[in-house]
Parts: structure tokens; C-alpha cells; sequence
């Protein structure tokens, strides 16, 4: 199969490395000639040394540079069948780029792009033909991460979403379907990790190492919420919690928090920049979490309801599957357990008295239960158990 890959940044050279790995033809195409030389000697860097750790070989690993071409032109994408936007996230700019290459490719290429919170169906309307728009949404780094979100827009054609599910799974990663709804699965469920890990420090109950060091304990998160956030970037993650509660029309329960606000206006932006909501200098003292087991135990479920309930609302909403959303969530960010799953394991009804207990001492819709929670609740059903 032919691929053109538009953005030869880290998101685009990583899809690019799955494609080739998995036998496709692809073009990496990037205006920026220092992008494109960069992300060639990248992948040389990445591909030795999976040599090194036995991986692969040295013929595998020609195979897969050779089915790599480095482009500065889009009319090299004339013979794709499925063509990746994976630039910045900016609809004006993806706009522009989609209305090009359309002039480029075959009336029946495909054409996707990687975006993690736009809205498809805006991105397929500067299209001709948007039937042949579908959002693909890898994760970093694209080729280590198993999960790719698909999200057909309302304009998609069925079989668009028949060959792209087909074809993905045929790259050795798991598809998880998605409405194309703000946030998709994963961008949208995992909201209440950070936010409410942020209400729990403002409200003073605890500080930053002890709210990380009760989600690794009580619930085998590989990383705390502040761990995370200063890993991604605290700018770049409350700019997704900001166009994720716009987008939903300033439903409370994406409230964005003034301390990560603030720490983003500071500059402290986590590991890039040597602070965040920890301090990553050499010789910097690293912090003891209180080692109170009841509060850490009450810290945890007070996150994990959250998020198990914005993962139930996404299943009442029918965003996706319950399978593809515990999918989505084990795959995509590494949790744990499914939050389903972990849903059933809890007890429903331990959900919707944790919620309620919430919403009854702050009256806040932020901590509304979802329908669907009362009602398997009332009926005495699971997501998964007999």
C-alpha cells in the first residue's frame, strides 16, 4: 500500500516507521528540508538500536529505510491510496494543507489526519470529496503505543471506515472506533486524572507528591497526575483541558484549574523546562508524600470515581464501545485496568454513592453521576460481569 505522510516531526516520522515497518510505500513530506533530514537520521538512530537489543536485523532494517522516501512536494503523493496530516494543531492551517493536496491525489485516496482534538467533520469540509475524510489519531511514540483512535466525521463513507480499520489492524495496532466528539476517547475520559488530582491540591487536602504517590500505590498508575502533566508539558496539557471544556460548552466537569494556569504562565512547565510542579534541577530535593494510607486511599477513589464516571457518560453518549473505551484507556495511556472493568470490580453501586456523596457536599454539576451509572444501578447490571 502507498502513504504519504504529511509533518516529518516526531508524530509524523513515528507513523511513517509503523507504515514501512509493516510493508507499505511511504513518502515523508515536510516544506522544512531540516525536518526531513532530521527525521532520517532518527530513524537510523531508532532502527540500530533495535539491532542492538535483538529486535531486528540489518535486512530488516534496510527494508524498512527503503520503503521510507523523504518528499518537499506534495505532488509526490499522485499515486497514494492513504494519505496522514500530522502538522500543528491549528484547523486554518490543516484546512489549507487538505484543500492542496487535493489537487495532488487520486479522486479515491484516503485521506486522514492525526488530530487529537479537532473536529473532523470541519477538517473534511474544505474537502471536495469529503467522504474520504477520517481522523486516525496515533499516539506518542506512534510506534511503541498499540492504540490509534479512528474517528469516521459524519461526511465519512462506511467503506472508508472498513479499509482504515482493516488497514491499521494490519499495522499491528488496536483500533479503537470514535465518535468525532471533543477530546474523542481518550483526550476526553482522562480529563478528571489531571483535574481532579488539581482540585484535591487546591482544596489543600494534599500537596503534588502525595496525590502521585496514592494513584501509583492504591491504583497502580505508573505515573501521578503531577508526575504526568510536568512529562507532557504544562502547557501543552492545559491547552487541551481549555479546548476541551470550550468545546463542550463550558461543561464544569472539564473546568480547567488555575494552579496549572498559573504554573504554565510561570514558565514552569514541567521536565522541558527544568520545573514544573516538581523541580528537575540537579541536586533538587525530592519531596516525601504523606504516608497516611487512609488518605491516600480516599485521594485515589475520589479520582478513579471521576474517571470512572466520565467513561460511563462516554458509553451513554456512545462515543464508542465499552469494549474500545477500556481499550482505549489501557492502550492508549497505559492504565491499569479498563475503567469499566474497574467499574464492575468497584461495585456500580459504590459508584453512584461515591458521586453522589460528591455532588451532595459541593453542588456542583462537575460531579453529576451519569445516567447511565443509575440506571445499571437501579437494574443491578455490570459493563462486563454476569
Amino acid at each position: 500500500m502507498k502513504i504519504g505522510i504529511i509533518g516529518a516531526g516526531t508524530m509524523g516520522s513515528g507513523i511513517a516507521q509503523v507504515a514501512a515497518t509493516a510493508g507499505c510505500r511511504v513518502k515523508l513530506f515536510d516544506t522544512n528540508q531540516a525536518a526531513l533530514d532530521k527525521a532520517k537520521f532518527t530513524l537510523e538512530k531508532i532502527l540500530a538500536r533495535l539491532i542492538e537489543k535483538g529486535r531486528i536485523d540489518t535486512e530488516e532494517k534496510a527494508r524498512i529505510q527503503s520503503n521510507i522516501n523523504y518528499v518537499n512536494s506534495l505532488k509526490d503523493f499522485a499515486d497514494a491510496e492513504l494519505t496522514i496530516e500530522a502538522i500543528i494543531e491549528n484547523l486554518a492551517i490543516k484546512k489549507k494543507v487538505f484543500a492542496e493536496l487535493e489537487n495532488y491525489v487520486a479522486a479515491d485516496c484516503i485521506i486522514a489526519t492525526n488530530t487529537s482534538s479537532l473536529s473532523i467533520a470541519s477538517i473534511a469540509a474544505s474537502l471536495n470529496y469529503p467522504e474520504r475524510c477520517i481522523g486516525i489519531h496515533f499516539f506518542n511514540p506512534a510506534p511503541l503505543m498499540k492504540l490509534v483512535e479512528v474517528i469516521p466525521a459524519i461526511q465519512t463513507s462506511p467503506s472508508v471506515l472498513t479499509h482504515v480499520v482493516k488497514t491499521i489492524n494490519a499495522w499491528n495496532k488496536t483500533v479503537a472506533v470514535a465518535k468525532d466528539t471533543p477530546g474523542f476517547i481518550v483526550n476526553r475520559i482522562a480529563r478528571p486524572f489531571y483535574g481532579e488530582a488539581l482540585r484535591i491540591y487546591e482544596e489543600g487536602i494534599a500537596d503534588f507528591a502525595t496525590i502521585d504517590a496514592a494513584l501509583k500505590t492504591q491504583g497502580g498508575f505508573r505515573m501521578g497526575p503531577f508526575e504526568l502533566m510536568d512529562f507532557i508539558g504544562n502547557d501543552v496539557n492545559y491547552t487541551v483541558t481549555e479546548s476541551v471544556f470550550e468545546a463542550f460548552y463550558y461543561d464544569p466537569r472539564y473546568k480547567p484549574a488555575f494552579t496549572q494556569k498559573r504554573y504554565a504562565e510561570a514558565g514552569y512547565l514541567g521536565r522541558k523546562s527544568g520545573k514544573g510542579y516538581y523541580d528537575y534541577t540537579e541536586g533538587a530535593v525530592i519531596p516525601t508524600p504523606n504516608p497516611d494510607q487512609k488518605l491516600a486511599q480516599r485521594i485515589f477513589e475520589r479520582v478513579l470515581v471521576m474517571l470512572i464516571n466520565e467513561a460511563a457518560d462516554a458509553l451513554f453518549l456512545q462515543i464508542a464501545s465499552a469494549e474500545d473505551i477500556d481499550n482505549a484507556m489501557t492502550k492508549g495511556v497505559n492504565y491499569p485496568k479498563g475503567l469499566l472493568a474497574w467499574a464492575d470490580e468497584k461495585g456500580i453501586a459504590w459508584c453512584v454513592e461515591q458521586l453522589d456523596t460528591l455532588y451532595n457536599e459541593y453542588h456542583e454539576d462537575r460531579y453529576r453521576c451519569s445516567p447511565l451509572l443509575r440506571k445499571m444501578n437501579r437494574e443491578h447490571k455490570t459493563f462486563f460481569l454476569c
